[in-house]
């Protein structure tokens, strides 16, 4: 019976300024770190997933090569025109063995072409982007380099 008693009591008294303002505090400190985590959690989805569909479009782009010898001029020509990366933008590709020079081809730190065949990239989050990898507007590009034996983001090559 006295048990009851103070339990009651402690309910009944409800709680105080400090105690609420701690208890919002704590839940508001976890709801922060917690989309923290989320967000981080989406970037790196849609980056994979932009990496497997430089994978899947890379592979459509080869297998136009093994039938004709010839690469495609534009990725309308594999039936992808349009195709978006997971931040809306198009990917941008190049055939490198029809154009003329190293102009349009993307970089390295010591300004040599990537690829040999054809650039295929995305532009990333920001949506911007430059010839050389070094540039700050190409440290988000999710790209294809060595002809198709790295697949990832700019920064990790």
């Amino acid at each position: 019976m006295v048990l009851r008693s103070r339990f009651s009591r402690f309910l009944s008294r409800g709680l105080t300024a400090v105690e609420l303002t701690l208890t919002l505090g704590i839940i508001a400190v976890l709801a922060v770190i917690g989309l923290q985590v989320y967000q981080g959690w989406q970037d790196k989805a849609k980056t994979q997933t932009a990496q497997a569909d430089i994978i899947e479009l890379s592979l459509l782009i080869d297998d136009v090569f093994a039938d004709t010898g010839e690469l495609p001029d534009s990725l309308a020509d594999i039936g992808k025109a349009g195709h978006r990366d997971p931040w809306g933008g198009a990917y941008v590709y190049v055939n490198l063995m029809t154009s003329k020079g190293n102009g349009k081809a993307r970089k390295d730190k010591s300004l040599v072409p990537l690829n040999s065949d054809y650039d295929l990239y995305s532009k990333g989050p920001d949506g911007a982007s430059a010839t050389p990898l070094t540039a700050k507007a190409s440290r988000d590009d999710i790209l294809r380099a060595n002809n198709g034996r790295f697949v990832g983001p700019a920064s990790q090559y």
